[in-house]
């Protein structure tokens, strides 16, 4: 399980630091006007999301239900996993959400200001750093 854990941890890396960037690349897309500069972050946009953001999220679920399902018997007490579980929900939420705002994007249908964006961009922040606190601290 230790392996399981390991790469639990790395897909979980990779996931947020996808989740941190694809926002980051639609503050400077909803900011462009050139058609070069927007064919291009639809590029890296659909490339993030689909080759490093979305294998990510799925290595990562799977990992950690397989942890979960494997350790139920300890996990069923362990309250502080129901609560930081309960937080990965919204953060799943926030990663389809994301694919609907490409689509937007590549669709040149994007009806959204920079400054959304960049207030966007903060939500998996918040999120990471209670579940962070949950997982080490195990207040409960």
């Amino acid at each position: 399980m230790l392996w399981v854990k390991a790469f639990h941890i790395i897909s979980i890396i990779t996931w947020f630091a996808a989740l941190f960037y694809l926002p980051r690349l639609f503050v400077y897309h909803a900011m462009s006007n050139d058609k070069t500069s927007v064919e291009r972050f639809k590029i890296m946009e659909r490339k993030l999301y689909r080759g490093i953001m979305m294998p990510s999220f799925i290595l990562a679920t799977a990992l950690g239900a397989w942890m979960v399902i494997d350790g139920w018997a300890f996990y069923a007490t362990q309250y502080w996993l129901h609560a930081k579980l309960a937080l990965v929900i919204p953060l799943i939420v926030y990663h389809f959400y994301c694919g609907h705002l490409l689509t937007a994007f590549k669709q040149d249908k994007n009806t959204h200001s920079h400054i959304f964006y960049r207030w966007f961009n903060e939500f998996p922040v918040l999120l990471l750093v209670a579940i962070v606190i949950l997982v080490v601290v195990r207040p409960f």
